[in-house]
């Protein structure tokens, strides 16, 4: 891979697939750090009308036990009732499908959804859980050992960043 797409593009690129699907019953989730990132970018080019929810898995995490808490865990903010609710879930990378999963697991603490659509700006592959993205930026093939990230700058700028080594 010589070039990663331009994260900014993408962003327009996925709130123009987004919208056909919009129902006024839809409202929006991004996961920290990056998918809540990408969901700032996207609440206002899709106009939804309810605030943006935000979610930290860090204690939902499979490896929690394993691992522990390897960064200052952030507030869940989910400002609406997700009870029947269309949600979008929104997160910037896609690889093994465990953020996803953990993801859904604490959204059901606070209610029944009727429906759970995911958003990504990158899928990269490697899925060990059958999870996939509804509405997907960009499909890259980033080679073992590397990582795909999505960072911001200090001018609020957003772009994709490989990482090679462990």
């Amino acid at each position: 891979m010589n070039t990663l797409p331009d994260a900014e593009k993408l962003c327009v690129q996925l709130a123009d697939m987004i919208r056909p699907q919009l129902t006024q019953n839809t409202a929006m989730i991004g996961l920290y750090t990056g998918g809540v990132w990408l969901a700032e970018r996207l609440h206002p080019l899709l106009g939804l009308a309810e605030p943006l929810g935000t979610l930290d898995i860090a204690f939902y995490r499979d490896d929690y036990h394993q691992q522990g808490l390897a960064r200052d865990p952030k507030r869940s903010n989910i400002p609406f009732s997700i009870e029947g609710r269309d949600l979008l879930l929104v997160d910037d990378v896609l690889y093994t499908g465990r953020t996803v999963r953990a993801a859904m697991n604490e959204l059901f603490d606070y209610g029944r959804p009727a429906r759970i659509s995911l958003a990504v700006l990158a899928d990269r592959g490697g899925r060990q859980l059958p999870i996939c993205a509804q509405y997907c930026g960009a499909r890259l093939e980033v080679p073992a050992g590397a990582r795909l990230r999505l960072r911001r700058g200090e001018d609020g700028r957003l772009s994709l960043q490989l990482e090679h080594g462990s």
